[in-house]
């Protein structure tokens, strides 16, 4: 089976800068800016991952073990400090709600914006225009500028583009919490469709009877490391357990 995502020995540091008092601000300035004011927080530490085409995936882990930090270099949000993150065919990611779309600019305006970001073309996203508006229930305010959309609202129509890609690998961030119950049943329903049509999946949620659901295997990360790479009820299960 060929290989749909492949992170090979991927590290990532971030940096910390801590607020610190007047006074301890000015002895750093008399001493000639000796010392760092700030500290190094490493979100990923040689992560090495391999995911086929067709598999269903969950990163799980608590907040700050690393899970949205190696999605987004799945999704080329982010890039390594070392290491490489490769993917096979067209990947669709709902990173942040509303990321790509622009506030100034209408919902039909962002469908074509976002649409040719992921990778359609012009002509791609007419013919599917009709569609993605009927999924995302957003109706009269689909010519309504978006800064005035509520988080479901950006959240539906984000959603909506994303699966209309027909993506070969679809990356999910969390972002099924926002929303009311009836769109998120409908979302649910819509990337169990995607993977039984054989696309990758990988999903980072909190929501663990929802990854049991829609999810086969379980990768679990702490401190920025892969603790545990096993059937999802089983890394389910050790979340649980603690």
């Amino acid at each position: 089976m060929a290989v749909a995502i492949e992170v090979k020995n991927v590290s990532k540091q971030f940096v910390l800068r801590h607020t610190r008092s007047m006074k301890e601000a000015f002895v750093w300035l008399i001493k000639g800016r000796k010392g760092d004011l700030s500290e190094k927080f490493h979100a990923l530490n040689d992560v090495s991952l391999s995911i086929n085409e067709g598999e269903t995936v969950a990163l799980l882990g608590l907040n700050g073990s690393g899970k949205s930090t190696l999605l987004k270099h799945m999704s080329g949000v982010m890039r390594p400090d070392s290491g490489e993150v490769r993917t096979r065919g067209r990947v669709a990611g709902l990173i942040e709600v509303g990321a790509g779309f622009h506030h100034d600019l209408s919902g039909r305006d962002n469908v074509f914006l976002n649409g040719a970001i992921l990778g359609m073309s012009e002509e791609e996203i007419n013919e599917k225009f009709d569609s993605i508006v009927d999924f995302s229930e957003i109706g009269q305010f689909i010519d309504t500028e978006v800064k005035f959309y509520s988080s479901g609202m950006y959240l539906r129509l984000a959603f909506s583009v994303a699966v209309h890609t027909d993506p070969e690998v679809f990356l999910v961030d969390e972002i099924l919490a926002v929303g009311d119950e009836p769109f998120q049943r409908k979302c649910i329903a819509k990337i169990k469709e995607l993977a039984a049509e054989g696309k990758t999946l990988v999903v980072v949620s909190h929501d663990l009877d929802l990854v049991s659901k829609i999810c086969e295997r379980g990768v679990l990360l702490e401190h920025g490391k892969i603790v545990m790479d096993r059937p999802v009820d089983e890394v389910v299960g050790q979340l649980r357990g603690r």
